[in-house]
């Protein structure tokens, strides 16, 4: 198989837009003590990127995209949620939401 040189440049240069990023944080950030005030801030970021996939898809459907109440699929993240926030368990967590979404596709 023959590459072709463009296409070499192009591989480097994604694993350099890719790897750049996440490797300057820590060169930079490894050795000094953050601000507390700044770790805090940084433990709500994964929630925040979670919450910023979900909603759309859990509130809103259709074209254009309006908002929902009655989506399969927010009815069954209610039940899933509480579940995760009682228990915190990952595995019941998956698997009743697996069965809440199935029991509200059967009866929707």
């Amino acid at each position: 198989m023959h590459i072709n040189g463009n296409y070499f440049w192009l591989l480097v240069g994604m694993g350099v837009v890719t790897f750049v990023p996440r490797w300057a944080p820590l060169l930079f950030l490894s050795r000094r003590r953050l601000p507390f005030w700044f770790t805090e801030w940084l433990d709500m970021i994964p929630a925040a990127i979670l919450s910023a996939l979900l909603a759309p898809e859990l509130l809103t459907g259709g074209t254009p995209r309006s908002f929902d109440a009655w989506r399969p699929e927010l009815l069954a993240a209610i039940p899933t949620f509480a579940v995760a926030i009682k228990t915190r368990s990952l595995s019941l967590t998956v698997v009743v939401g697996m069965a809440s979404y199935w029991l509200i596709q059967y009866f929707f």
